[in-house]
């Protein structure tokens, strides 16, 4: 039985992780548009737009490229989603609109301005009892 060559799908994912995303418990190569669905360790649907991937993969190469698929996913793609999550968490606010401050919510699922983390606009916040308008500006004090 003939059968189709996996060697380049495991040279690319191990040479060029970058050109694979991992979604919807399918493996994608963005430059190719193919994906690649393990169904076990030694079986993997291949689909493709065009014929190239009308034959099935051997069941050895297939362990092969299903092992190069878990280094991969361990060694360049958990470490990329847990970077990206990281990193949503400390995106700016932009603090002139409160309206889109108050839709992000913290881990908690409570309001920024509520849980404190998120000051709001300074026409929202109280007057300070030590300035008031008949008292002037602050005086500085002498050393």
């Amino acid at each position: 039985m003939a059968y189709l060559e996996l060697a380049p799908a495991i040279t690319a994912i191990r040479s060029r992780p970058e050109e694979f995303e991992f979604s919807n418990n399918t493996l994608h190569h963005l430059r190719s548009r193919h994906t690649f669905h393990f169904v076990s360790d030694d079986d993997v649907q291949i689909h493709a737009a065009c014929d190239c991937a009308s034959l099935r993969a051997s069941p050895e190469q297939t362990k092969v490229f299903h092992t190069a698929y878990r280094q991969w996913y361990a060694s360049y793609w958990r470490p990329l989603e847990i970077n990206r999550e990281f990193a949503s968490h400390l995106v700016a606010v932009d603090e002139s609109r409160p309206a889109a401050a108050a839709r992000q919510l913290t881990p908690h699922g409570r309001a920024p301005f509520r849980a404190g983390m998120i000051r709001p606009r300074a026409s929202f916040r109280e007057k300070s009892p030590s300035r008031t308008p008949r008292d002037g500006p602050a005086q500085r004090r002498a050393p």
